[in-house]
């Protein structure tokens, strides 16, 4: 059973949706391109999120899903020239497949060896996608899409885009709020005690690995059609380590917290990229303040604020 959503949570979520919706009829195409990559962003940070807010695992290599996702879908289509209803969902299985198998040897191990051997996998797929140029052009990147004649043009593709998100993070939510959720946050809580009372916390650790993985593949394959290319550095750390910013930054306790963290993030890069060369820089000073300032994220800072707020009206 899962937990309702409350009512002011599903009268935001209709409002993002119709102003969503909405964006594509302004005519700026410059908000469209930005919106479709904060969405696709969204998603893979939300994705991230079922490891670290939900099951309490730290990964450095969940980049490496999205590039399986988006590499799978982009060769599908091109080299093999698949209808995207085939490559689609055949990307989406290569990503949890992978998640599978990459999760049996991770959730042997807890802590900081669980996080380091996520992150030795992840570059493992990135030496792969870097070598084998053969299939993937190596450094040079995958360009050169074929694009589905349904999906040629921005507005297509971009309620394509919101369709498959909205879907994506409906799922999630469900996932999220189910009993097996309720579960995961038991085991994120108190491992010990969770398996005193019979829960198989490494298969609970194991299933929401395999969930990352899928969702990131899903927002790997959507990146690949928006971007008509893919490219090594889309499985290289650094990814990994910015979307983990993404969710440290909008809250990794909150549900919705890792996507408003990614439309932040996304938006100070393209703000800070207009005056300077050195987002970096800037990037390294917001895990500063996130990990000194800001522990609970946005989200948590919103709801301290709130808190604060409410108690002094009590006051009064």
């Amino acid at each position: 059973m899962t937990s309702p959503m409350s009512k002011p949570a599903m009268l935001g979520c209709l409002l993002v949706l119709i102003a969503l919706a909405v964006i594509p009829l302004l005519g700026d195409k410059h908000a469209m391109d930005v919106t479709v990559e904060i969405m696709i962003l969204a998603l893979f940070a939300l994705s991230l999120n079922v490891l670290i807010g939900y099951s309490g695992n730290v990964s450095f290599g969940h980049a490496a899903y999205f590039a399986i996702g988006g590499y799978t879908n982009a060769i599908l289509l091109t080299s093999y020239d698949l209808p995207i209803l085939v490559s689609m969902p055949v990307s989406v299985l290569f990503a949890m497949v992978a998640a599978m198998f990459v999760a049996w040897f991770c959730t042997r191990l807890t802590d900081i060896y669980f996080a380091m051997l996520t992150l030795a996998f992840a570059m493992l797929v990135w030496a792969v996608l870097f070598k084998w140029r053969g299939m993937t052009n190596g450094d040079d990147g995958f360009v050169g899409i074929t694009i589905p004649a349904f999906l040629d043009g921005r507005i297509p593709l971009y309620y394509f885009t919101l369709i498959v998100v909205a879907a994506s993070i409906a799922l999630l939510w469900l996932i999220c709020h189910s009993a097996f959720g309720k579960v995961l946050v038991a085991v994120r809580e108190n491992r010990t005690r969770a398996g005193f009372v019979g829960v198989d916390t490494r298969r609970m650790r194991w299933t929401a690995f395999v969930v990352a993985g899928t969702f990131a593949g899903i927002a790997g394959s959507l990146f690949a059609l928006f971007k008509s290319g893919m490219y090594v550095e889309n499985a290289f750390w650094t990814q990994s380590a910015q979307v983990l910013i993404m969710t440290l930054l909008g809250g990794m306790y909150s549900f919705f917290g890792p996507a408003i963290g990614a439309a932040v993030l996304h938006m100070l890069e393209i703000t800070t990229n207009r005056y300077t060369e050195y987002w970096p820089t800037v990037l390294g000073g917001i895990l500063l303040v996130i990990l000194l300032f800001l522990p609970d994220g946005l989200v948590g800072l919103a709801q301290k604020v709130k808190n604060k707020f409410s108690g002094s009206g009590g006051a009064r």
